[in-house]
């Protein structure tokens, strides 16, 4: 069975032809990653607006947990 060569065009809009009908077919896909962004977002933005710059120290941290 011989190769068959395609351009880059070819390519492109095959892809993006796969791209669509996925997208099209399993919604769910794409509204899981987008979900799961958004939360990587706010996970982020809670970080930034939580970090002081002060630290604990080890010690302080292990005597609350042992209570």
């Amino acid at each position: 069975m011989g190769q068959k060569e395609i351009s880059k065009d070819e390519l492109r809009e095959i892809m993006k032809e796969a791209v669509t009908a996925v997208l099209t077919e399993r919604k769910d896909l794409l509204e899981e990653a987008v979900s799961e962004a958004i939360l990587d977002m706010k996970l982020g933005v809670a970080m930034e607006e939580a970090d002081t710059g002060e630290y604990v120290s080890e010690e302080s941290i292990l005597s609350r947990l042992k209570l």
